[in-house]
């Protein structure tokens, strides 16, 4: 079993950085997909980016392509998600989320993928 602790959001501006962070436990961590994901007051949760185990493949919703990037380092068992040229629109709850999965280059882009998630962190962007 894996826990998330999501962590490193805030309140910015309009054109900001933020990056965040998803530690987990367990030292199976490379074994796991990961994924970001966010969810606005009144609207459903949505996929945001997500990493395969392994690093090598990676894949953005086309609202934040250009803007984040994603990355992980196993050894610490973190994932992190760079966001810059922040948005008022990107403002959200962001939860990470990670799948256990024997195929190391395997990546999830939905929900119901997923099996654990972490508790999520603030992130609001104004004006």
């Amino acid at each position: 079993q894996v826990q998330l602790v999501e962590s490193g959001g805030g309140l910015v501006q309009a054109g900001a950085s933020l990056k965040l962070s998803c530690a987990a436990s367990g030292r199976t961590f490379r074994s796991y997909a990961v994924g970001w994901f966010r969810q606005a007051p009144g609207k459903e949760r949505e996929f945001v980016s997500a990493i395969s185990a392994n690093g090598g493949n990676i894949y953005y919703a086309e609202s934040v392509k250009g803007r984040f990037t994603i990355s992980r380092d196993n050894a610490k068992n973190t994932v992190y998600l760079q966001m810059n040229s922040l948005k008022p629109e990107d403002t959200a709850v962001y939860y990470c989320a990670a799948v256990s999965t024997a195929y190391s280059s395997m990546v999830r882009t939905t929900t119901r993928d997923y099996e654990y998630w972490g508790q999520g962190t603030q992130v609001t962007v104004s004006e």
